[in-house]
């Protein structure tokens, strides 16, 4: 599982460059969801980068998706995102 989280800082770091990046793997609370079932787990992230000024919660969102897209649904089941600017925090 560690290994997972790795890849996926991984990306995170080469894509957006974010001055903080944490990421919680939280698929022990969703034990028995079917999600989980199928071998997809439950992150929350929040992560701050200059790439989200000047960009609106549902286009960060989407470039984080874009960022781990051929992982979503698989590897990734749920993704809670908070990303912010650094004017933000």
């Amino acid at each position: 599982m560690s290994d997972r989280i790795d890849r996926i800082r991984e990306r995170l770091v080469e894509t957006f460059a974010p001055s903080e990046c944490q990421l919680e793997d939280e698929s022990a609370l969703h034990a028995g969801h079917a999600g989980a079932a199928s071998g997809g787990s439950h992150y929350r992230l929040r992560i701050v980068s200059d790439k989200f000024e000047k960009q609106g919660r549902i286009q960060r969102h989407r470039l984080v998706y874009d960022c781990l897209d051929d992982m979503m649904q698989k590897e990734i089941h749920a993704l809670a995102i908070t990303a912010l600017a650094p004017s933000e925090v």
